[in-house]
């Protein structure tokens, strides 16, 4: 189908306006990002608690939000999240509204996490906070009132990719695993070369250009890029990851990629549902005051939370 009007609408909005992400400066990357979330926030429904802290990460100390959503139950399943934003952009702010979404209808606790960012902390760095994220939240489920058995993790683009390479990395390890994952258009492979990538390099948010950019701040060493643990879908298994979500958008560079990761986790036997969004682009997830699509996949993804961790 044709891009989705609403989407439409996004992109003309952002040719008119400009694109810092020619520039090459991260900082001007983040300011343009983190100005659309003005345009893009909503309040989805009332939160029993929103809470800021950190832990000591393996570079310093990482943020976190908690969102605890109104509940009975006195011990809660959560959701660790990782924010998209070309592992460069994107903090607690940009996806607070997608995180009380995810909490409020998923009757889940959301633990946010404010990664190191690309190019000042390159690949492996933001991957080393999450895994560590994910050690300090197990190990203190019983203080946040969280059931360490039922902990996923999830994220949308890079964030995505931090998620997917955080269970590859804990599988190999021979550690405990998460109980889901939340795949929303991630981003599993720097090698790619498909439809999607041709297709929609340009004209809609995301570019082809934009890619290569956010790659080479994030992947310092191009020789990086064919790693697992950067590109999740050439890993040489994939059995034994937890079951996942996987939502892709029609008009997104990231969309066969994202298929394919699906189709990996199916081939090895994971238990995977695997969603396309007609009509939309890459982003829309964190679009819903605009799109939506947008709040209907968060709504596809806290159903399926709501299942996984029942």
């Amino acid at each position: 189908m044709p891009l989705d009007p609403q989407c439409a609408a996004i992109v003309a909005a952002a040719t008119s306006a400009g694109t810092p992400f020619q520039a090459g400066d991260p900082l001007a990357v983040r300011r343009a990002y983190a100005t659309t979330t003005a345009a893009y926030a909503y309040d989805p429904g009332p939160l029993r608690q929103v809470e800021d802290s950190s832990f000591a990460g393996p570079g310093g100390p990482v943020g976190l939000r908690l969102y605890r959503p109104h509940s009975a139950k006195p011990v809660l399943p959560a959701l660790l999240y990782f924010h998209g934003g070309g592992w460069s952009a994107g903090d607690l702010d940009t996806h607070d509204h997608l995180c009380r979404h995810l909490a409020f209808a998923g009757d889940v606790v959301v633990i946010a996490v404010d990664y190191r960012l690309a190019p000042e902390h390159p690949f492996p760095a933001p991957l080393d906070d999450c895994v560590a994220a994910w050690r300090w939240v197990r190990a203190s489920a019983a203080t946040l009132g969280i059931d360490a058995a039922r902990i996923a993790v999830g994220g949308d683009s890079a964030g995505g990719n931090l998620a997917a390479a955080l269970t590859l990395e804990l599988r190999d390890a021979g550690a405990a695993l998460p109980a889901f994952q939340l795949l929303i258009y991630p981003a599993v492979d720097f090698t790619a070369d498909n439809a999607s990538l041709r297709d929609n390099a340009t004209g809609y948010l995301l570019t082809s250009a934009a890619m290569e950019m956010f790659a080479d701040w994030y992947l310092t060493d191009p020789a990086r890029r064919a790693d697992p643990l950067a590109s999740p879908l050439l890993a040489a298994s994939h059995r034994g990851l937890p079951p996942a979500l996987v939502q892709t958008a029609e008009f997104d560079p990231l969309r066969d990629e994202g298929a394919a990761y699906a189709e990996k986790l199916r081939a090895a036997g994971v238990a995977v549902t695997y969603r396309l969004y007609p009509g939309m682009l890459h982003g829309f997830a964190r679009m819903g005051a605009r799109v939506d699509q947008g709040r209907r996949a968060l709504d596809d993804a806290a159903a399926a939370l709501r299942r996984a961790l029942a």
